[in-house]
């Protein structure tokens, strides 16, 4: 028997939930799929990856993107929409590897722990923007310590500097710090306590960054509160990100105007070579952030899709989208280097800190402009909702997959949804302190090896257990259409070579972060994603142990599709049809009986 229900297998049987819902418009799931590139942190970090490769050096994102993120957005889309269910009951298709759905559970909650911090620091901005005065400016800005800073970096500096002995080259390297910078580490007292510039080690939460914490997480239950069904959640979305990419054109076209701008675009668009070479190898790692900050995004938003739905099509327009959002924010992040190097001495070699660029350093230059409290908020807010986009969109497709597999769940969506909120509002608070930073930037390096791995475990089990064939025919069936068997063979083949670079070059990254990781940050690291991996090898034994026979048997049956066909009526009737006119057999699924 190729295929078996949950009766035959002796497990509890699937039961669709019939009050999820299906998206207002096709096109939602496009808009949701287009937030996930507003994924920040990679620019953040971008000092690993996109600190001056420019635009030629993403070209071979486009390379990467027709090899394996297209395709293996495909698979996520049919698993989604096929099953119409989130990311953990979407592997009835292979029982086996349900826990990579666990898995997937657990590093996208922790990822929300961290993330509420790209939210903070756009409030914060848009708060003390509306005072009359901007307290990061040049006219209301005090340096702590007589540091040297953008605004009190004038020739009568210059000539001061120049003019001290300097028989030891004391003077040959200046920084020049950011006053918007400074302006938020001082929300940390650690900052307040140190006589340098440099915040000290610290576990001691900042009240004011719980404050701003707390109110980030109020509006995300609000939001969940008023929007919550799945037909206005797609509707918000799809404003939110047509308002996050507008803001964002017109804050750009602002910025061309900006001393040294029109330089930055320039460098961005010229060709280099070894910018090139850069990016063939970094952008295997980048084209990931596709999915999202958490790993099975794609699957429980697909699976509000109408079953029809042409996902080829779609995964084409979503991959080019996201594509579009990384070259905007690139367009930023190089117009704003390019402005801060105008601002530096030529007399002897300067370095204008520009940490976080595209979060703390441009309040600073916004506040150079006209009205700059207008353009603060606007730009701010820009940052605000598309991390707001970020977080929701990853809260939902959570919700999504939690009620579908639990159906005791589906009776209590409303205690649910709070009580989880509230728990992971209370446990954000360890990325309130002073080592939040580095907390985050380690768990978003090791979030990119732990998505490399489970893509190649995802393509493990669908084109090697459940079989090439059987998966060809079924999207050949929800699409109406034929599916090359030349993308089956670069699905089989050729992507789990670049996913198998990406997860090297992951596992090296993060290794070399946490070298200079604090031992709390390396067990929390261990705890998340090590203990988090354990659940696929452990939810398969589990399985095993739940049916009869010998090992091989007991592998066998644990690998068969489970109650795996489309829960529309019409639609399973049909199917049940194609498959029982089918005549493909699996050696894996091939069971005999044990003879006593």
């Amino acid at each position: 028997m190729v295929y078996e229900t949950s009766y035959e297998s002796g497990r509890k049987p699937f039961k669709p939930d019939l009050s999820r819902g299906k998206w207002e418009k096709p096109t939602d799931f496009i808009y949701a799929c287009f937030g996930l590139a507003l994924k920040l942190d990679i620019f953040v970090i971008s000092y690993w990856f996109y600190f001056d490769m420019g635009l030629f050096g993403i070209l071979p994102y486009y390379i990467y993107m027709a090899l394996y993120l297209v395709p293996i957005m495909v698979i996520h889309s049919f698993m989604g929409q096929f099953s119409s269910s989130g990311f953990i009951s979407a592997f009835r298709v292979s029982p086996f590897f349900k826990g990579i759905g666990y898995m997937s559970l657990a590093l996208s909650l922790a990822s929300l722990l961290y993330y509420s911090i790209f939210a903070i620091v756009p409030l914060i901005f848009i708060v003390h923007s509306l005072r009359p005065a901007l307290p990061w400016s040049c006219e209301n800005f005090v340096p702590d310590n007589n540091i040297t800073t953008i605004c009190n970096m004038t020739e009568k500096a210059v000539d001061t500097l120049l003019s001290i002995d300097n028989e030891t080259e004391l003077y040959s390297f200046t920084m020049i710090h950011v006053p918007s910078t400074i302006f938020f580490q001082h929300h940390y007292e650690a900052y307040k306590e140190t006589q340098s510039y440099y915040i000290s080690p610290s576990n001691d939460l900042s009240w004011h960054i719980v404050g701003y914490s707390v109110a980030i997480w109020a509006i995300i239950t609000l939001i969940f509160y008023k929007f919550s069904e799945t037909a206005k959640f797609g509707k918000l979305i799809r404003y939110m990100v047509v308002s996050t990419l507008v803001l964002l054109v017109i804050c750009i076209i602002r910025f061309l105007f900006l001393p040294g701008a029109l330089d930055g675009l320039t460098h961005y668009t010229k060709p280099h070579a070894q910018h090139m070479f850069e990016g063939g190898l970094c952008m295997t790692v980048i084209v990931l952030q596709a999915f999202g900050s958490g790993w099975g995004t794609i699957v429980a938003l697909s699976s509000h899709n109408n079953f029809k739905t042409n996902i080829m099509n779609y995964s084409w327009i979503i991959a080019f989208g996201q594509t579009l959002v990384y070259i905007l924010f690139g367009m930023v992040n190089f117009m704003l280097k390019h402005y801060f190097q105008t601002l530096h001495s030529d007399n002897f070699n300067t370095f204008v800190e520009g940490k976080w660029a595209l979060y703390l350093s441009t309040a600073s230059v916004l506040s150079t402009m006209e009205l700059p409290n207008l353009w603060t908020i606007m730009y701010y807010t820009m940052l605000l909702l598309g991390s707001l986009i970020v977080m929701i969109t990853q809260l939902f497709s959570v919700f999504t997959s939690l009620f579908d597999e639990f159906e005791l769940l589906r009776h209590r969506k409303q205690e649910v949804i709070f009580g989880t909120l509230g728990v992971l509002s209370i446990v954000s608070l360890l990325f309130c302190t002073n080592n939040a930073v580095e907390y985050f930037s380690a768990l978003s390096l090791d979030a990119i090896m732990t998505h490399s791995l489970m893509h190649l475990i995802l393509l493990l089990a669908i084109l090697w257990v459940y079989g090439r064939q059987r998966f060809q025919r079924d999207i050949e069936f929800m699409l109406g259409q034929p599916f090359a068997s030349w993308k089956i063979f670069i699905l089989r083949f050729i992507a789990p070579l670049f996913l198998l670079i990406s997860l090297l070059v992951g596992i090296f990254i993060s290794s070399f972060e946490h070298a200079f990781s604090s031992d709390v940050m390396v067990i929390i690291s261990l705890a998340v994603v090590l203990l988090s991996v354990l659940c696929i090898p452990g939810y398969g034994v589990l399985i095993m142990c739940q049916n009869t026979g010998r090992f091989c048997n007991r592998f066998r049956r644990a690998c068969r599709p489970n109650d795996w066909y489309p829960t529309e009526m019409e639609d399973r009737q049909q199917y049940e049809e194609v498959v029982g006119n089918a005549d493909i057999t699996h050696q894996l699924y091939e069971v005999t009986e044990e003879v006593n």
